[in-house]
């Protein structure tokens, strides 16, 4: 773990350090990415976060997609499944709140949680990656447990990852519960991942 450990210290620096124009010129890049992904075109409800710790901020391609009628959902940490996301409807006026990670998440009403296998794409973002598609995420195997089920019956939302450019690394040290992705988009490239 020790090596998981350091290596997700070093990329999460390593992303802080960006400028305030990098990240600006990022997340136009992830726009214009998703903008022209065949998948987005025919997803109806879509799942996407809030940046937090230097990740590539996505709400430039929130509001296209909301300009696009398509459905946007945050994940949420689970009040009573620790360890566990639940994703809520997110709109312009959804009242917002700072959970334990001080992140920030919709306020937590039951009649805007959406069944995990009602969203059509999820992206998800990550500290580090490598071009084998592995993920290196915060620690607390949130993302991993919500992508066990698509892993191992290829149900619910397509998995999509979202990274910065510099989190590539050479090989994310991975552990057996971590699930690859099938692919990634970055500011430079659409990565898609051969499966094994």
């Amino acid at each position: 773990m020790s090596e998981r450990h350091t290596l997700r210290q070093q990329i999460r620096e390593r992303r802080r350090a960006l400028t305030a124009e990098q990240q600006h010129l990022a997340a136009q890049a992830l726009l214009e990415r998703i903008k022209s992904h065949p998948d987005v075109a025919h997803a109806r409800r879509i799942a996407f976060y809030l940046a937090n710790d230097g990740e590539i901020n996505p709400l430039p391609t929130i509001h296209w997609l909301w300009a696009q009628k398509k459905e946007v959902y945050l994940p949420v940490v689970h009040p009573f499944t620790p360890g566990h996301l639940l994703f809520l409807h997110y709109t312009p006026t959804s009242p917002m709140v700072r959970n334990k990670f001080r992140i920030e998440e919709p306020e937590l009403d039951m009649e805007r949680v959406i069944p995990y296998s009602g969203l059509d794409l999820m992206f998800t973002p990550m500290v580090a990656f490598d071009a084998d598609g592995n993920r290196l995420g915060m620690g607390g195997g949130y993302y991993d447990r919500t992508l066990a089920c698509w892993q191992q019956h290829q149900l619910g939302p397509k998995p999509i990852g979202v990274a910065h450019d510099c989190q590539l690394v050479d090989k994310v040290p991975s552990e057996e519960w971590d699930i690859p992705l099938p692919e990634l988009l970055t500011p430079s490239r659409h990565w898609q991942f051969k499966k094994t």
